[in-house]
């Protein structure tokens, strides 16, 4: 079939490699993708929100299927263009449609959902600029740090934990009462700090049945030991070692299950991906956010090792056909290392050369942010690459990853030497709190 991925970051290079592999894949379109995914397909210049454009573009090169990277377009009802319209509406659509994309898009909505089908979350409650006033008296009823939450899309950047209560009334009113995320802050959720360990699961429905695909550990902290300012994450690993079986089953019979039940139950059609980002505490799963999409960094370091076929899944979700489907995964470990823009995630520059990218072995390179100009590769963002190796046991991916990260290199490059190294602890206390 002929098939239009949506996007251009690390994440859709990533689907990209893994679709380009399938049987099932005829011909690849990414829109508007980069140079790594013109290397999977071909890449074609079209705006991810120029709905009436990709539509033209999927009706003119005869598209079976288009698959939805970002969170955007689907929160903004690229999903709805397609049913709407009758010459669309036989193409396979892996995204929800815009009232299922609100469990990403509303923090508040996703909030309620949760509570209404019992899945657990931290305590929270939801304001406006007109009950500013409740929101510091909720925040003066809390231990510290304090969870500030933007309700709406706010490019990564809508969360922000805040050590004291002083710190958290001025940033509430900069959210609600200045508009520090646009309209994205016009509503804002405050909830109870968990502590303990996260996890990345991830899954593919079909609105009813579900496929549990690997899980992953990401590392969101810029420096070294989890320390400096929140990125869009700079290293992931898979499988996470604490979330052994019984974790595993508490997570899917407490979270997955009644998360895919209640969007039934709710009359929320469904097709597509469903990232649950959690936090173990005291050795129960809790729901941080729900993403209607895969992670990035994860989707970098899952994707290599499913072994089943992604668009053979794909192509069941759509069609109501997940149920008894079981993904095959490799059994060893995959590690991803973020090579990063000096100075990011706060001001970094562009158009720095990149060399050193054909002499790697036994690890992929993924392209978050990288164009081309004259033949050579130049930075173009504050995620460059990512770099993924696969080994038969955690020790050997992250060694693997690391030398081929060694090989790399352009102005300013950045890397955290450390991703997976506290998953070398054993036992690992899945415990903490």
């Amino acid at each position: 079939m002929n098939i239009l991925l949506i996007g251009a970051g690390g994440r859709e290079h990533a689907m990209a490699w893994k679709i380009a592999r399938s049987p099932l894949c005829e011909k690849l379109y990414i829109a508007p993708g980069n140079p790594g995914t013109e290397l999977c397909g071909e890449n074609v210049p079209l705006d991810p929100l120029s709905f009436e454009s990709i539509a033209d573009f999927a009706l003119e090169n005869d598209i079976q299927m288009v698959v939805v990277g970002p969170e955007e377009p689907l929160v903004k009802g690229l999903g709805d263009h397609f049913k709407k319209d009758e010459r669309l509406r036989d193409i396979l659509f892996v995204g929800p449609a815009s009232e299922g994309a609100k469990i990403e898009g509303s923090k508040s909505f996703a909030k309620e959902f949760m509570k209404r089908h019992g899945i657990p979350t931290a305590a929270y409650r939801s304001f406006t600029r007109e009950t500013v006033n409740d929101g510091v008296d909720f925040i003066n009823s809390l231990e510290p740090p304090y969870v500030l939450k933007a309700d709406g899309l706010a490019a990564g950047k809508g969360v922000i934990i805040c050590s004291s209560a002083g710190e958290a009334v001025g940033t509430l009113r900069e959210m609600l009462c200045e508009s520090k995320f646009g309209e994205a802050s016009s509503k804002v959720v405050i909830e109870e700090f968990l502590k303990g360990v996260e996890i990345s699961v991830f899954v593919i429905t079909d609105g009813s049945s579900y496929t549990m695909l690997p899980s992953a550990k990401d590392y969101k902290r810029v420096g070294e030991k989890d320390t400096g300012a929140n990125t869009g994450g700079m290293g992931a690993v898979s499988p996470v070692p604490f979330a052994d079986q019984k974790i595993m089953e508490k997570i899917e019979h407490g979270i997955v299950k009644p998360t895919i039940e209640g969007l039934h139950r709710d009359g929320i059609p469904y097709c597509g991906f469903i990232f649950f980002g959690l936090m173990i505490s005291g050795g129960e799963p809790y729901v941080i956010e729900y993403n209607v999409r895969l992670g990035d960094p994860e989707a970098e370091v899952i994707l290599p090792r499913l072994e089943s076929d992604l668009v053979e899944l794909m192509q069941a979700a759509c069609k109501g056909g997940l149920k008894g489907k079981t993904a095959r995964v490799s059994p060893g470990s995959a590690v991803t290392v973020i090579l990063a823009s000096g100075g990011y995630p706060e001001a970094y520059g562009k158009g720095y050369q990149i060399t050193g990218t054909d002499d790697l072995a036994d690890a992929v390179l993924f392209y978050p942010g990288v164009k081309e100009k004259d033949g050579m590769l130049l930075t173009n963002g504050g995620r460059v690459m990512a770099v993924t190796a696969l080994g038969s046991s955690h020790e050997e991916a992250m060694s693997r990853a690391y030398s081929n990260a060694r090989k790399v290199d352009f102005r300013g490059m950045y890397y955290r030497r450390d991703i997976g190294r506290d998953l070398l602890k054993k036992p690992y206390n899945n415990n903490q709190d």
